[in-house]
């Protein structure tokens, strides 16, 4: 039936849209304006969900229909999540009110996994700016050598650029390689050693808790300030995740290694610190903050959160560390008022010593989807959108027990040995926002994230009103 076939892809294309609409005076426009992930592919090109309610219903704005009645709302996931005893801390609230709607042990902190991304992300925004740009550079040093400067842009890359591949320009290090050998020729210079420069973060490259295998297993690289392509041994075969060992001095090998194709003779030197008055040779820059946000939010970029994190310590003043970098992440929490309940040793969620409560947790989401905080607003247009992007693409959200969810969820996931946390907005079959946050395991059994998916998608098929 070609009617109802196209009737349904156009439904369900509207699924990908409903976060488009007007947010009326307290919810901002929830449409992603740019991602460094490629947008959700059309619907129509994939096997289609069945879709749970009317495009009237799809058609509301956020908080124009009824909150759910607390009661009602608790008989549904109540059901889902079996009782007290389950290994399940959870929280509803209304994203607009911030009303508590539903509660099982909602201010009791446990780990969140990637959902502390969320909390790295509102403290960027809110005290770097959505508009920064993380800048890598090359300066004059002494006696015939050259100074590599990372800043920590987290994107650095000597791959060449993708046509569509759907994100702002990446910083180039061969564009840099390029000004800086036209600025050393243009000076009569034609050959030179790199030094390198990685002093704008300090301390230890791994966190308190991050367990042995996360470098070896490629989780994330050694941070550093000057990293390229996230530190990968071979960044063009994305199958393959294994990490440098010292990403600065490889960053300055493969630059001087571009130099010479530009026509000045180079080698990578030492490790220095560049003088604040050296003489400029060149710089590239990474794609805004936003963009970092939004990219970090859809796929769970652990290298690019760690940047994030770090930018905040820089901009309230502190030393670049990982202890540093989370006082200053709860610094700017609590000056939006929704630090409490947030305890972190990261900017990615990789230490299962963090402590997030789901109150706090479903505080930050609502902050970022208010009006008050536009500068927030990457963070709502990087969650994942339940069944089509992100963490959240198939197979989650198309099962019979949670299709409610797809389209109408946008969530951060966070996945850690024995732990599996869900948190984000959803739409009611009533048209109103809710903020919600679901935190399973205890990190000493299996846990399946099937079930957070279900609990988000009885939120989303709840017509409770």
């Amino acid at each position: 039936m070609p009617g109802r076939g196209r009737a349904l892809a156009v439904l369900s294309l509207s699924l990908l849209n409903v976060f488009a609409v007007a947010a009326g005076l307290a919810v901002v426009k929830l449409t992603p304006a740019r991602h460094l992930s490629p947008q959700p592919p059309s619907v129509a090109a994939r096997d289609l969900v069945q879709v749970p309610r009317s495009a009237a219903v799809l058609a509301a704005e956020p908080g124009s229909g009824r909150p759910p009645d607390p009661s009602a709302l608790a008989g549904r996931l109540s059901t889902l999540i079996g009782g007290p005893q389950a290994k399940i801390n959870a929280v509803v609230i209304d994203a607009e009110t911030r009303r508590q709607l539903y509660e099982l042990r909602a201010g009791q902190p446990a780990t969140p996994a990637s959902t502390t991304k969320l909390a790295t992300s509102v403290a960027a925004l809110a005290s770097v700016g959505p508009a920064h740009r993380i800048a890598t550079r090359v300066v004059r040093g002494a006696g015939g050598r050259i100074v590599l400067v990372g800043g920590g842009d987290p994107t650095l890359t000597a791959l060449p650029p993708r046509p569509g591949a759907g994100h702002p320009p990446y910083a180039s290090l061969t564009d840099l390689a390029r000004q800086t050998a036209t600025a050393l020729k243009a000076s009569g210079t034609s050959q030179v050693r790199v030094d390198y420069d990685a002093s704008a973060y300090q301390g230890p490259r791994t966190a308190a808790g991050w367990k042995p295998n996360y470098l070896p297993d490629g989780e994330v690289a050694p941070v550093s300030a000057l990293t390229v392509d996230e530190g990968r041994v071979s960044p063009s075969d994305p199958s393959k995740k294994t990490r440098v060992a010292d990403p600065p001095a490889t960053a300055a090998r493969e630059f001087a290694r571009l130099l010479s194709q530009n026509g000045v003779s180079a080698k990578a030197g030492r490790q220095t610190v560049a003088q604040k008055e050296a003489e400029p040779l060149g710089v590239v820059q990474s794609p805004p903050l936003s963009a970092l946000v939004e990219h970090l939010l859809t796929d769970s970029d652990n290298d690019v959160a760690e940047a994030v994190a770090r930018q905040v310590a820089i901009k309230t003043g502190r030393p670049a560390t990982f202890a540093e970098a989370a006082q200053a992440v709860r610094q700017v929490l609590a000056g939006l008022g929704v630090a409490e309940g947030v305890s972190v040793n990261d900017g990615s969620g990789l230490s299962p010593l963090n402590r997030i409560s789901p109150i706090a947790l479903a505080r930050i989401v609502s902050l970022a989807a208010g009006g008050d905080h536009p500068d927030l607003r990457p963070v709502i247009t990087g969650l994942p959108i339940a069944g089509f992007s992100g963490t959240l693409s198939p197979p989650r959200y198309t099962v019979a027990a949670s299709q409610a969810g797809a389209g109408m969820v946008r969530a951060k996931t966070g996945t850690l040995s024995g732990v599996s946390t869900l948190a984000g907005l959803a739409h009611d079959a009533d048209g109103r926002l809710l903020a919600f946050a679901f935190m399973a395991g205890d990190g000493k059994g299996p846990v399946d994230p099937g079930k957070l998916d279900q609990l988000a998608a009885a939120v989303a098929g709840c017509g409770c009103g």
